[in-house]
């Protein structure tokens, strides 16, 4: 593996680490809103598509592959949008090798179309029914067709890592010599492994510029990527979160961040790659995996006491790179392994002092509500160290009543806080009873409620249509967080005790900080 990126110097060896740039120009194109919409029960309406878009644009991703244009009337009038949003990136429509595709895509506005041609064996004979000097033929033409037409064009060779690679070769010749703009190596069943992509790419880029797409069916797609670069690709095909059919494309975000921290490759600003991940992972209803790489929710949290005792002291103890770098932070998660430096700095990140021996009692009592496999909130800590410390909670938000309606209409819901002693009744509208709730909520407290919701989780803790359901909460307040949980049959009703919680602590927090400020 050294000798195949042994052209591609890496800035995390000892002896690279001044570097600061590769002088390789690599690009990103993305392919969510077409390639990631094919993942299983994946829908984009207009909307998501243009917000992604809008957000890929942000974060600087040179291409953005709109959808197909030959899928359909709704599908071309989305193309249409996007291509009219004035986007800073090329946007461009995937098209079979077929005028008639192409004329769609020009119809749409694009800057230029992704056409894809059979180049295995098994799709030249087998799916398309024709033969290899005919593709050679038809592409060519087509080619010259979409370039006479003013598009940029990318040529795909479809199953290219199952292609025979004369043939390969041949056709990426004969693309560049009707105008094509690039060749791309598609691994479209995620089937080769690092030494067969970088032996095609090279000689792919030998004829001119090269783009590559990979699959993770092998759990290989990051690495042939880098593989592909490293032989001399200048632009990776890649979706947000892996998002893709089967077992997903490359994650835009994990090549993004691999290029610039290993090899000094700057292909997108990275501080905006967690909230590229959170904006397509609610689109496409895919969560993001607790341990995914770079926007996972763990990627950045540290529960054991020497992982987190050594964070403490030095950022970098047990990290790669800051999370500020993708636009993340860093989170002390208690839990079975928290000691006393985490417990520690959780409290005093909520203004609480604790003395050693109160500190070790907390310790002790926050392991063993976790070995009972219960998560361990903020508010849990919390409720901890008062009973610890013999205080009493000094609360400013209290649920008194609650009632929400969904059926055969609008759903709405109307509350009853106590508010620093003050009787408040509220009622709001939403998409469901839980939104409406929460409306209802912020309605009441007013502008106390600025807070913002970072994350919302249920879990069902029992079986059966009577379930009881766990909500967990985590909202932020200025540069305050806390996470709250909260567990009933009702889960309206789990969820506006868990924000209402959530809110009280928020504001005494701030309320003691400020208390503070003014006795200095």
């Amino acid at each position: 593996m050294n000798d195949l990126f042994g052209g591609f110097p890496d800035n995390t060896s000892p002896s690279n680490r001044d570097v600061q740039h590769s002088e390789r120009d690599v690009r990103l194109l993305d392919t969510t809103l077409r390639d990631g919409e094919q993942a299983p029960g994946v829908s984009l309406t207009p909307d998501e598509k243009a917000e992604i878009a809008t957000a890929l644009d942000r974060a600087g991703v040179s291409v953005v592959e709109a959808g197909s244009a030959c899928t359909g009337d709704g599908e071309r009038e989305t193309i249409e949008r996007v291509a009219d949003l004035g986007l800073d990136a090329r946007v461009t429509s995937f098209a079979r090798g077929v005028r008639a595709d192409v004329d769609l895509a020009l119809d749409c506005g694009v800057d230029g179309v992704n056409l894809v041609v059979p180049a295995s064996d098994r799709h030249v004979e087998g799916k398309v029914g024709t033969t290899h000097d005919e593709v050679v033929e038809t592409t060519a033409d087509l080619v010259a067709y979409a370039r006479d037409h003013g598009l940029w064009v990318e040529v795909i060779g479809e199953d290219g890592s199952r292609a025979d690679l004369d043939f390969l070769e041949r056709l990426a010749r004969a693309a560049h010599d009707a105008g094509a703009d690039r060749f791309c190596f598609a691994d479209t069943v995620g089937h080769a492994g690092p030494g067969h992509v970088s032996e095609a790419v090279s000689r792919l880029a030998d004829l001119g510029p090269t783009s590559t797409h990979t699959h993770d069916d092998l759990g290989l797609a990051v690495t042939n990527a880098l593989a592909s670069v490293a032989a001399g690709a200048d632009l990776v095909h890649a979706t947000v979160n892996g998002v893709g059919e089967r077992a997903g494309n490359v994650a835009l975000e994990e090549v993004a961040i691999a290029l610039d921290h290993c090899y000094g490759v700057e292909t997108a600003e990275t501080t905006r790659l967690y909230d590229l991940a959170r904006t397509v992972a609610d689109a496409t209803d895919v969560a993001l995996a607790p341990n995914k790489a770079v926007v996972g929710e763990n990627a950045f949290a540290h529960e054991s006491g020497i992982h987190t005792d050594g964070t403490l002291k030095d950022e970098q103890m047990y990290e790669p790179y800051p999370p500020e770098k993708v636009g993340r932070e860093r989170r002390l998660v208690l839990g079975k392994h928290t000691g006393r430096a985490g417990a520690k700095a959780a409290l005093a990140e909520h203004g609480v002092e604790v003395t050693d021996d109160e500190l070790r009692e907390v310790v002790a009592r926050v392991q063993d509500l976790a070995e009972r496999n219960k998560r361990v909130t903020d508010a849990d800590l919390l409720a901890i160290a008062e009973d610890v410390q013999g205080r009493e909670r000094d609360r400013r938000i209290e649920l008194r009543e609650l009632t929400a309606t969904s059926g055969g209409g609008i759903p709405t819901a109307s509350v009853e806080l106590d508010v620093d002693g003050d009787e408040r009744v509220a009622s709001g509208t939403g998409d469901g009873p839980v939104d409406a709730a929460v409306t209802a909520v912020r309605e009441a407290v007013g502008s106390a409620a600025d807070a913002q919701l970072e994350s919302y989780h249920v879990d069902a803790i029992t079986g059966g249509t009577d379930a009881v359901v766990t909500v967990e909460v985590e909202m932020r307040r200025g540069d305050r967080s806390v996470t709250v949980a909260s567990s009933d049959g009702d889960i309206t009703r789990a969820s506006v005790t868990a924000m209402v919680d959530a809110l009280d602590r928020l504001l005494v927090v701030d309320e003691e900080a400020e208390t503070a400020v003014a006795d200095d």
